[in-house]
């Protein structure tokens, strides 16, 4: 197959997705949107565009009337045009638009022909490929059939058949009513600028066009134009009005047509349907208990789709804390999947970590497994702990995008079914983007993605980061700001009193999903067992 229909164009200023055909041998093309050939010297084209359309400079023209279409197709004039109820859609409605069905000897339908106001041709061969001939790219299909201001009302549908099926269901002289379709689903901005006038003559634009990202587009930079005009047509079951025909019902189509809404942008909420639904629809917050009692009482636990910052200096047992954390979830959830990587340790320390808080000893080491003589007891406890694949361990290579961390994280969620990802410290992702300005600004976008992609994904991101003397986050105070929850880690690592010297303290700065801040806790270091403990009391 040397033609590849249907493809995005390569010119920047155009953005159809699927008017552009490129020929694989002669290593050019032709955008059926904005009418130009590629490739073109002083055109500029998209980054991709090059790799995705070889080329090898510009193409004699004699290369442009090459057919589009990997269909062996009957010459026309071997074929009989006629005008044919197709797709359940009336020959007196084919009539109408001049649309002509070509039929071989044999009556069987080989290519319909739908007629533009210029004189352009758009071809079906069946059952859906597509040529084009002198098709312009600003005209709407049926425009031709109503003259400006002789009607009240305009339908735009997506493409010539449901244009045909809408006027077909919904046709009455007494509604005044314009039933046209778009030459391709991202049309270019020459059709605004051209049926500017056409379209202006309207009181009302209705349309009836997929609830997808072109169908959005599309409703979007109608709205921006013609404000106040723009109805649209919840197609719900079916995806558009032909649908609607084929299957009978004409009735529930001319309804949803009937009572279409006006149109109010995809990033705007203004009506109680779009309230209700919001609410109906929204979860109730899911959280796991830390095991920290006055912090679970003030925060809930940790809370599923939201991100959570735990802060403090060096030296205060930042990775232990979080260990802590995440045995809890493994001992006493067992419903529940995670996710660590703490990043200043290996992958098997952060495993016997672990391990010590079930064991409730230190076995952080091979030499220490061998000392106390619970080889056997350490990989029942490593059974027991990862079994049922809900502990996952994830990293990345020096080599590796360091924003590749937001890939592993959606596969954790989406593949494997993690709810909480535990990483840190954060600060160290950046430790190769050179000066603080860059780390700030990757760390300020990577906290941006990490807020958003946990309420996108409905789980709970957890991570610890470095601050400096004056509490504040190192490098980049983003990250404190995109937190949902934000607790800072205490501890006198200079006190006198060997209890408080190694008893941590929760501090809630910030508290978004549920509110209160303040005094959430305490935990203690057990040297010999080489972890933490709930230690009960207000510091």
């Amino acid at each position: 197959m040397s033609w590849l229909s249907h493809k995005p164009c390569p010119y920047e200023d155009c953005g159809s997705t699927d008017a552009f055909s490129y020929n694989t041998e002669s290593q050019s093309g032709r955008c059926h949107s904005c009418e130009r050939k590629y490739p073109r010297v002083k055109d500029t084209l998209t980054d991709w565009a090059k790799d995705e359309y070889p080329t090898e400079g510009e193409q004699k023209q004699e290369e442009w009337d090459m057919p589009q279409t990997t269909i062996k197709s009957v010459p026309t004039e071997m074929l009989t045009p006629v005008y044919r109820s197709i797709r359940d859609i009336s020959d007196q409605t084919h009539r109408f638009y001049g649309v002509k069905t070509f039929v071989d000897a044999q009556g069987k339908e080989v290519k319909q022909e739908y007629p533009y106001p210029s004189g352009g041709i758009k071809t079906r061969f069946f059952p859906k490929e597509f040529r084009a001939t002198n098709l312009k790219s600003d005209e709407l299909f049926g425009m031709n059939l109503w003259n400006a201001g002789a009607c009240k009302i305009v339908t735009i549908c997506e493409g010539e058949l449901d244009a045909m099926s809408a006027y077909q269901m919904c046709m009455n002289p007494k509604y005044n009513t314009a039933f046209v379709s778009l030459p391709s689903a991202t049309p270019s901005n020459k059709l605004w600028t051209k049926a500017a006038d056409w379209l202006s003559s309207f009181d009302k634009i209705i349309l009836s066009i997929e609830h997808d990202e072109q169908g959005n587009a599309v409703a979007q930079r109608i709205a921006n134009l013609y404000p106040n005009k723009v109805y649209r047509v919840q197609h719900d079951k079916y995806k558009d009005a032909n649908e609607f025909l084929m299957a009978g019902k004409g009735k529930d189509y001319f309804s949803a047509w009937f009572n279409a809404k006006k149109y109010t942008p995809e990033n705007i909420i203004n009506s109680s349907d779009q309230f209700l639904k919001m609410y109906n629809s929204a979860d109730d917050h899911v959280y796991v208990p830390t095991g920290i009692s006055d912090f679970d009482d003030l925060c809930m636990g940790l809370m599923q789709g939201h991100f959570t910052l735990f802060k403090a200096q060096t030296g205060i047992g930042k990775t232990e804390f979080m260990r802590y954390l995440e045995f809890n979830i493994l001992k006493n959830h067992p419903d529940i999947s995670i996710a660590a990587w703490h990043m200043e340790e290996t992958k098997l320390r952060t495993l016997l970590g672990l391990v010590s808080y079930d064991m409730k000893k230190n076995v952080t080491r091979k030499d220490l497994i061998e000392e106390e003589q619970c080889e056997d007891g350490v990989r029942d406890s490593i059974h027991n702990l990862t079994k049922n694949e809900r502990f996952y361990q994830f990293f990345l290579n020096d080599e590796d995008d360091p924003l590749d961390i937001l890939g592993h994280i959606r596969y954790l969620s989406q593949a494997c079914g993690v709810r909480y990802v535990f990483f840190e410290p954060i600060q160290d992702i950046a430790a190769n983007m050179g000066g603080d300005e860059s780390k700030e600004q990757f760390l300020a976008d990577l906290s941006v993605r990490l807020s958003k992609l946990a309420a996108e994904l409905g789980i709970g991101i957890v991570t610890i980061g470095h601050t400096n003397d004056d509490g504040a986050v190192k490098y980049c105070r983003m990250i404190e700001q995109r937190a949902s929850v934000v607790v800072e880690l205490q501890r006198d690592k200079m006190s006198e009193d060997i209890d408080e010297r190694n008893t941590t303290q929760l501090l809630v700065t910030k508290n978004r999903p549920v509110g209160p801040t303040g005094y959430a806790g305490q935990l203690k270091f057990n040297p010999n067992t080489f972890t933490l403990e709930e230690k009960y009391g207000q510091y």
